[in-house]
């Protein structure tokens, strides 16, 4: 399956999930490290911008010293 799913397979997954109510068995992190994992999910995308950011500082820093030069 996956991104070709027809309607049907849809269906039976849908009703197979709505059977099943995994949201009512969910109870997330229980250990102090799983905890702490999960506290940093939301971490995970902002190494990319700020990468980009000093990229972009680190280029102005060359310009201004060629300019000086």
């Amino acid at each position: 399956m996956g991104k070709n799913w027809s309607p049907e397979a849809r269906e039976r997954m849908r009703l197979l999930i709505l059977e099943r109510r995994p949201w009512e068995k969910s109870t997330g992190p229980r250990s102090v490290e799983g905890k702490a994992k999960a506290s940093r999910n939301a971490y995970r995308g902002a190494l990319r911008p700020a990468a980009r950011d000093l990229v972009r500082q680190i280029g102005r820093c060359e310009s201004l010293i060629k300019s000086i030069r």
